[in-house]
């Protein structure tokens, strides 16, 4: 049993993530902290180089604690050493996709007021075409193997840059090598910098998967409650210096920042940083070279992993834990990943705006139905209706959270954040699922996404999860269409293994399993699915195309 208020003491133990970061690097200073595509560095070694960037970046004349800086890396070694660097300066860290285009990084950039930034070389064309338009005075450009050991930092950097040819030209003026960085840093002591609980530490902006991202503001109390809530569930399996976990999603989304880049710390675990998870040949070879135990990813990922032979022949006898996040995972996958490594996933629920975690499955507990496990501790949740009063016990309606891992709101944007984040602390989560009476949660879906057809109310997860278990589906995506009849009809769009899967199939088998109103109307085959770069199906961008192809029949009718 959990002692709440042991809880909350734990949760103010450190006036800031600086504090808690320091003490995880002394505690296990020459433990293994990260490894990525053959370096690594120990918890002493992330901590003094962390040191030697804040020291740079406090004697730069153009930035003061409280401004921004963005963190435009894929996940290398120089992430963690970046972000807790700029953490221990003092400043507000804004973790960017490497792969945004220009207009997505502009629109960032210019939106948090991002004062300097982190690029790698391959992506700093990009960054150089959206200077003028932003308040950036501090470009710090890295290259792939800056931090491996000489002479392999060498080879690595000039095959990127000459034989792969993977570095585009840029010219930006007065833009810094990361490596000069760390060493000029080296040279002046760092300064410690006095930072409150409830500052903010990350600026960190939604996926935008059902609409415009927004920057969400997360203080150093925030994600040290949510670290220190993770830590009550995993400390259940997990031993001190002895997890390696393996960690294929990106840094930049908070999923993966949490529980790799931070919660990880927290019991001195070697992470292993993968840079290209959708390279799969590449994936497996890594991973093979490691006894892993932790291991975490999302419902695509898993899929795909389990299509690959070699992943298939690898030995799973250390994993013990495999969680799931970001997006809903299907009954199918989870029995996928079960056969083949004999560990089950244990399924989370979360929202940036909770830094990022509400629930999640005990790791030593066997998955409820479709739940997604209780709320971790000191975070209430309840299902409320259209008017906001408590629903009962497995009654379908708006999930909403309180705890100590909220959000201080929008990036500005009050209007908004009094929207979201109501004055008695609970927030309106926009997800629509039930309650169990133990308190565990089943998340259905996006409250925008639920198509309401002939008077009907269908979920889109439900039918897509009933479909994914169609031995000849890979993955799928379900829409509501607009149609002046019904006001929307459901269309669904399937990527098949098998070219002789037809619509009258599909639909057959919809048919003997989901009530007649929860049976696509419209079915359609496509070889792929849009996706975030983290791998979650984009159906605002597939409704959308949908919607754009209506009014142009109209147009020419």
């Amino acid at each position: 049993m959990i002692d709440d208020d042991a809880l909350r003491a734990d949760i103010e133990k450190y006036p800031n993530l600086v504090r808690w970061f320091e003490t995880c690097c002394q505690r296990y200073a020459d433990a293994s902290a990260f490894s990525c595509q053959g370096g690594t560095l120990t918890y002493a070694a992330l901590n003094e180089h962390a040191s030697h960037f804040a020291s740079w970046l406090q004697r730069s004349p153009h930035l003061r604690p409280g401004d921004r800086i963005a963190i435009h890396l894929p996940n290398l070694l120089q992430f963690p050493v970046a972000v807790f660097g700029a953490l221990k300066a003092g400043l507000v860290v804004v973790n960017t996709n490497p792969l945004y285009d220009r207009d997505e990084l502009k629109h960032q950039f210019v939106d948090a007021g991002v004062k300097a930034v982190v690029t790698l070389a391959n992506s700093a064309y990009l960054v150089e075409q959206v200077l003028p338009d932003t308040d950036i005075r501090e470009v710090i450009v890295t290259q792939l193997a800056d931090l491996h050991p000489f002479p392999k930092s060498v080879w690595i950097n000039l095959q990127a840059r000459y034989i792969r040819k993977i570095v585009p030209r840029y010219k930006i003026p007065n833009a810094v090598s990361f490596k000069s960085c760390l060493n000029k840093g080296q040279k002046h002591a760092y300064r410690p910098v006095e930072i409150e609980r409830h500052q903010l530490a990350f600026l960190q902006y939604t996926g935008g998967v059902t609409g415009i991202s927004k920057g969400v503001m997360l203080t150093h109390h925030s994600v040290l409650a949510n670290i220190t809530q993770l830590k009550t569930v995993m400390n259940q399996v997990c031993v001190p210096e002895e997890e390696v976990a393996i960690a294929p999603l990106p840094l930049y989304h908070i999923y993966s920042f949490v529980l790799n880049g931070l919660l990880m710390l927290e019991n001195g675990a070697h992470v292993v940083l993968i840079i290209n998870p959708r390279d799969t040949e590449g994936f497996v070879k890594e991973i093979s070279r490691w006894r892993f135990t932790l291991f975490s990813g999302l419902n695509t990922l898993f899929v795909d992993l389990c299509q690959n032979q070699d992943f298939c022949g690898l030995d799973f006898s250390n994993l013990k834990v495999t969680v799931s996040g970001a997006m809903s995972l299907t009954r199918f996958t989870e029995g996928l990943w079960t056969e083949i490594t004999g560990c089950p996933i244990q399924e989370g629920y979360g929202l940036t705006e909770c830094s990022p975690v509400v629930a999640v499955h005990p790791p030593n507990e066997t998955r409820r139905d479709d739940t997604v496990g209780p709320p971790v501790p000191l975070t209430e949740v309840k299902v409320v209706g259209t008017e906001g009063e408590s629903l009962h016990p497995g009654e379908v309606g708006e999930i909403w959270v309180r705890g100590p891992q909220l959000m201080a709101g929008y990036w500005r944007q009050p209007e908004l954040t009094r929207k979201t984040l109501r004055e008695d602390g609970w927030l309106v989560t926009g997800d629509m699922g039930t309650l169990s009476d133990e308190g565990y949660i089943e998340v259905i879906d996006r409250k925008i996404e639920v198509i309401k057809t002939a008077g009907f109310d269908v979920y889109p997860s439900e039918v897509e999860n009933l479909i994914a278990c169609h031995p000849d589906v890979l993955e799928c995506a379900v829409v509501g269409v607009p149609d002046d009849e019904l006001g929307e009809v459901i269309k669904l769009f399937v990527v098949s293994r098998n070219r002789r899967l037809t619509v009258k199939a599909v639909r057959e088998y919809c048919r003997e399993r989901l009530t007649s109103y929860k049976v696509p109307k419209l079915v359609e085959f496509r070889a792929a699915l849009p996706k975030t770069n983290v791998g979650k199906v984009i159906r605002r961008q597939i409704r959308e195309e949908e919607i754009s192809k209506q009014t142009k029949k109209r147009r020419h009718l």
